[in-house]
């Protein structure tokens, strides 16, 4: 029965020496020492719009007078009418209408052709450099087993900073 104990012990003690024949490794904390943001310059372009007044011309051609025409025809037809008697009557109302026309329209004269004025609104926009200081990490500074080492990190750790530690034995003639 010692035999046994014996053999068991020796081989919890292998066992145990085994596991830590290729290292160990677990988290511990170190405690920071200074922790300083890093800032760099971003370019974040704007739009930057405005309105902006054109001048424009619109030509507008001339044309005929419709009420020239309109209020000769009218004329000409009640003169007309005046004249004559049954057929001839309408007749000469109808040559009276068309004369009226004709001369109502020159009368009136054509409307000259113009070329107006105006502005017109045109927006413009165009991207304007805006730089802006990001911070692009931090720079800490921490002690750990009495030496010092630091590191860059996207978070401010605070003031306990948790490392990964692995140990190995350290083989001499290597």
């Amino acid at each position: 029965m010692k035999l046994a104990m014996t053999a068991v012990a020796a081989a919890l003690t292998l066992t145990g020496s085994a596991a830590f024949a290729g290292g160990g490794d677990f988290i511990d904390y170190a405690r920071v020492i200074d922790v300083q943001p890093q800032y760099q310059s971003v370019n974040v372009p704007r739009k930057d719009c405005y309105s902006e007044y054109v001048p424009q011309s619109r030509y507008t051609p001339g044309g005929r007078n419709l009420a020239g025409s309109l209020l000769g025809g009218v004329a000409g037809g009640l003169l007309g009418s005046r004249f004559g008697g049954g057929n001839g009557r309408v007749a000469s109302a109808a040559v009276g209408a068309v004369a009226g026309a004709i001369v109502g329209d020159r009368i009136a004269g054509r409307e000259p052709a113009r070329e107006e004025y105006y502005e017109r609104e045109v927006r413009r926009c165009r991207l304007v450099d805006n730089w802006e200081s990001r911070i692009a990490g931090y720079r800490v500074a921490y002690e750990y087993q009495g030496r010092n080492y630091s590191t860059m990190l996207p978070y401010d750790p605070g003031a306990r900073l948790p490392v990964h530690v692995s140990v190995d034995p350290a083989i001499e003639g290597r």
